[in-house]
């Protein structure tokens, strides 16, 4: 039980610090922002939500205030580019 407990917490902390950093996706390039290039991400997992996060962690990474999506394929495997904006 106390293992269930350390890994719920472990989740909502890694939850939590991610959701602080991560750019903000955004529908239309931002007014005023500058484009940056574009970032691209894969997952097996076949979750769109999956993606959509590695996108944001990758546009964070790259010191990206907003991201937007661009283009997204797959089936069991998705991958998808972002443009990102500073």
């Amino acid at each position: 039980m106390k293992n269930l407990t350390k890994a719920f917490a472990v989740i909502a902390l890694t939850t939590a610090s991610f959701a602080t950093f991560a750019a903000t996706e955004v529908s239309m390039a931002p007014q005023g922002a500058q484009s940056m290039g574009e970032v691209s991400a894969s997952t097996n997992s076949g979750d769109l939500g999956t993606l959509q996060g590695k996108l944001a962690a990758k546009a964070a990474q790259e010191g990206a205030s907003s991201y937007r999506i661009v283009s997204a394929g797959g089936e069991n495997h998705l991958y998808g580019t972002a443009e990102i904006y500073k």
